[in-house]
């Protein structure tokens, strides 16, 4: 960004035009060198002054009325079409002068640019001419010839013109014909460029890839290729422009932004990695759920073996005891079966979150009585509390989805005798657990 503001003030200080930048006051805010030697004034003494000091007495009535319509519905456009204007200097005298108007919008407000070409030697250049008949006729005779050759290369920039930008370079690479949207969007027009040097304008990095593909165009090719730039990208098509004789003496050059269309792309690549992460994460959560089943069926199967024995026995508290684990295995089976549901909800990024303040020990111990179900022959849970304070605003059900996945990884691959430690503890108001096993 800072190298593209350099090049704006680079080209605003060293244009052929004077540039006069005025808000919807008449009065004047910016204008370059250029525009204070046409009009005679020193650095700094037209900042603040009304436009009005520059338009000759006898026009400035219908040129503050200009000024507002111009203000009202601004456009990019060429001042007195077949007229010539004149602009008033600081000693009194009048200077010839071709003007063109754009406008820029800064905080809300819309300003006029002004583009000022002094034309006082064309203008002495075509009196003279007039009265020189004979060197007229030649003249008549030279321009027919270049216009013909004129029209010819305007038939060919309109054939291959797309939506952007489009240059003539000659073999060294500086502008011929420069046009576009983009470069009036920059508040500038096509002539200030001309004659400037295509490869000034881009990072020095780019050049040789630049210089390399545009030979081939001067050898006949047409080519195409992309450029990179830091924020921008560019589709860039060039095809050689034949005179009669055949040879190449200049290029059509089209440059097209392309920078929505490579978003766009690296959009949609982003969205098939998350998609393609997605789809992983559906396989493991298959795998997972495989082991958190295991808890709560281990824990029904158990519980109703002992419930048919402890009803022989008449023993109600722990026939009661069982009857509540099958309940709380069972609901914990239909989180599980919910957690499968909720799959669809991660692809839109709406996973439920309920948290609720729960006690830590109690959920940590309860977890570990119905884990006790899945350990081997002489295996043992061994846990460990290192608390400043016992309740924590959690959500159980995601909590003991990630315990008991850990818990039956460990009990898996651990031998049987091995102890299965889980450490629980909180640093600050975060809440942590760890489980360790010794497979």
């Amino acid at each position: 960004m800072q190298e593209i503001e350099n090049l704006y003030e680079l080209l605003f200080e060293n244009i052929k035009e004077g540039i006069v930048i005025v808000n919807s006051s008449g009065v004047i805010e910016k204008v370059n060198k250029r525009l204070e030697t046409i009009f005679g004034y020193d650095p700094e003494e037209l900042i603040g002054k009304n436009l009005e000091i520059l338009v000759p007495n006898s026009f400035r009535e219908q040129h503050k009325h200009h000024h507002s319509s111009f203000m009202q519905k601004p456009m990019t456009r060429t001042m007195g079409i077949g007229m010539t204007l004149q602009g008033l200097k600081k000693d009194g005298s009048l200077v010839d002068v071709e003007i063109s108007l754009s406008y820029l919008e800064r905080d809300g407000s819309k300003l006029a640019v002004g583009l000022v070409s002094d034309i006082t030697k064309r203008v002495e250049n075509e009196k003279e001419i007039l009265s020189l008949n004979k060197s007229l006729e030649r003249k008549v005779e030279q321009r027919t010839k270049e216009l013909r050759e004129s029209q010819k290369l305007h038939q060919l920039i309109a054939r291959n013109f797309p939506d952007g930008t489009i240059n003539v370079f000659d073999r060294e690479l500086n502008y011929i014909f420069i046009e576009g949207e983009e470069l009036y969007s920059m508040g500038i027009t096509s002539e200030k460029l001309i004659g400037t040097n295509y490869l000034d304008r881009l990072p020095k990095r780019v050049h040789e890839e630049i210089r390399s593909n545009l030979q081939q165009v001067f050898e006949g090719k047409s080519v195409s290729f992309q450029l990179n730039l830091k924020k921008n990208h560019y589709q860039i098509t060039s095809v050689p422009l034949l005179l009669e004789n055949g040879k190449v003496e200049q290029i059509l050059v089209v440059e097209r932004n392309i920078t929505q269309q490579v978003q766009l792309n690296d959009q949609m690549l982003e969205s098939l990695e998350k998609e393609k992460a997605l789809n992983e994460l559906k396989t493991r959560f298959v795998s997972m759920a495989s082991h958190e089943f295991r808890t709560p069926l281990s824990a029904i199967l158990s519980s109703s073996d002992l419930i048919s024995k402890y009803i022989e026995r008449n023993d109600l508290p722990k026939t009661t005891k069982h009857l509540d684990r099958i309940k709380t295995s069972v609901h914990n089976l239909i989180d599980i079966l919910s957690d499968f549901l909720s799959i669809d909800e991660m692809e839109s990024d709406k996973v439920q979150y309920n948290p609720k303040p729960n006690n830590i020990r109690e959920v940590f111990e309860k977890a570990a009585s119905d884990l006790e179900l899945l350990l081997k022959k002489d295996q043992v849970i061994k846990l460990e509390f290192d608390l400043n304070q016992e309740i924590f605003l959690i959500d159980p059900r995601i909590l003991l989805n990630v315990l008991n996945n850990l818990v039956t990884n460990a009990i898996k691959y651990s031998e049987e005798g091995d102890p299965i430690e889980i450490k629980v503890y909180d640093r600050g108001h975060s809440l942590h657990f760890e489980v360790r096993d010794f497979g």
